[in-house]
């Protein structure tokens, strides 16, 4: 699973920058002044691929041979969590950082308004950043009888 989520989140938050580059290209050159202030789009698009990398070190730094079922579902949902989450804020990132950079070449004003419109899209992979941690955190299971205690479960795991 950790490789799964760390090769795909940088495809979701490349998006983010792809749209946001095509957006600065536009705008540099009705205004070339301020290109170097509208890199921010692309710079938090990039932040989003961190997520990603934060997680799957935490997995892999937990994976053994032999573990419970549900723990492999459990990094499985936390993984999901913070792919899921770093799709919609790249997305998100990508026409905001487009139309932003665009607004912002012709009305210098919006830049304020482009920036906490990003940090609102930013959030959204941060909300899948900290689902992540918490379900990688608590949902730890060492012995399987603790987690069913049906009849079904006095079977002892082979080891």
């Amino acid at each position: 699973m950790p490789p799964l989520v760390h090769s795909t989140n940088p495809y979701f938050r490349s998006y983010g920058t792809a749209k946001s580059g095509v957006g600065i290209s536009a705008m540099s050159v009705i205004r070339p002044d301020l290109m170097m202030k509208c890199v921010v789009p692309v710079i938090m698009a990039g932040i989003i691929a961190i997520y990603g990398l934060v997680v799957s070190v935490l997995i892999s730094g937990e994976m053994q041979p032999r573990m419970a079922l549900f723990t492999g579902f459990i990094q499985l949902g936390a993984g999901l969590s913070v792919g899921l989450a770093g799709l919609a804020a790249g997305f998100a990132i990508g026409i905001v950082g487009d139309a932003g950079v665009r607004g912002t070449a012709q009305q210098p004003r919006l830049f304020v308004g482009m920036i906490l419109i990003l940090i609102f899209a930013e959030v959204l992979g941060l909300y899948g950043l900290i689902v992540a941690l918490i379900m990688n955190t608590s949902g730890k299971v060492d012995d399987i009888n603790k987690l069913c205690p049906s009849p079904v479960s006095k079977l002892a795991l082979p080891a």
